[in-house]
């Protein structure tokens, strides 16, 4: 059976487990010692370490037959120079795999489609050149260069460029509390969109289908505006619809970090995924994987 290391051990991690057990012997990295337990319990074999510390990734090296790597890259403050934006936590990733002797023969990357900019509102395949335009995204950008290069060592690198993951606890509802505006309808963006079970499908779906060096916009069907968005979650949870505002109106009201999550429009086109990964979504639309949400939240406890 093939070893299987899975590399940032969050919610997605937790949703592709049980697809694994059974079909690989299951390794997770993890950095928080509270966490062995629940690893160890799922049915995976826990390695305590942290990317952030590479002395401590001494017992990966040669492990894994196959790496999933759904690890978030750093920021300022946990070590990424700001003007560098180098994804040191994949640098080590990668230094430490290399080590053993033996690498991995497969690499699944969860990166984000952050990486094509602002498209003004386009249709965007994988062929689309890329123009990251916060440093969330030329971070995910530095770290998939850094897996291409690595993938030219025989290693089968698939890289998922996910765009906003969302589920049943992972839906704005706070925000639509907070009343926080958006933008009026003739100046919204298109927004993108993939359920966190969809895309912890699509991953296991490029473990086995994924081809070398190749990128795929992990995402569903809906072609939906930001606002719109908001609506939906709205109309099925019950709470008031957010007030609108213009764009120049929104840039004085807003943070930059709000307004950062604001000024990009494209959409996304996942042909791809559907053909070579042989996909198929369970909810192909945001307004299928809200109402599920909804569904979900009324079961008793």
């Amino acid at each position: 059976m093939q070893k299987l290391l899975i590399v940032g051990c969050g919610d997605i991690a937790r949703r592709i487990l049980p697809r694994l057990l059974g079909h690989y012997r299951v390794f997770s990295l993890v950095r928080d010692p509270e966490q062995l337990a629940f690893w160890r319990d799922q049915g995976a074999r826990p390695i305590l370490a942290d990317l952030d510390q590479p002395d401590t990734l001494r017992r990966i090296g040669g492990l894994a037959d196959i790496v999933v790597h759904l690890a978030p890259p750093p920021t300022a403050e946990r070590g990424c120079a700001p003007g560098a934006l180098r994804d040191t936590r994949t640098r080590c990733l990668l230094a430490a795999l290399a080590r053993g002797g033996s690498l991995p023969q497969r690499i699944v990357y969860i990166s984000t489609s952050g990486v094509y900019g602002d498209c003004d509102g386009a249709l965007v395949d994988e062929t689309r050149a890329v123009r990251p335009g916060t440093a969330r995204a030329r971070l995910r950008l530095d770290a998939e260069c850094q897996l291409r290069v690595f993938g030219r060592r025989g290693v089968v690198v698939s890289i998922l460029r996910a765009p906003g993951i969302y589920a049943a606890d992972r839906l704005p509802i706070a925000r639509l509390q907070k009343k926080a505006p958006a933008l009026l309808a003739a100046e919204d963006v298109y927004t993108n969109h993939i359920h966190a079970e969809d895309l912890a499908m699509l991953t296991c779906a490029a473990l086995r289908y994924g081809r070398s060096n190749r990128t795929y916009n992990a995402t569903d069907d809906s072609q939906i505006k930001m606002a719109d968005y908001f609506d939906v979650v709205a109309d099925h949870f019950g709470l008031p619809r957010v007030p609108r505002l213009s764009r120049r109106e929104a840039q004085e009201q807003l943070s930059p970090l709000q307004w950062s999550f604001m000024h990009e429009s494209r959409r996304l086109v996942n042909v791809r995924v559907k053909k070579e990964l042989r996909a198929k979504l369970r909810y192909p639309r945001v307004e299928d994987g809200v109402a599920a949400a909804w569904s979900e939240r009324k079961q008793p406890c």
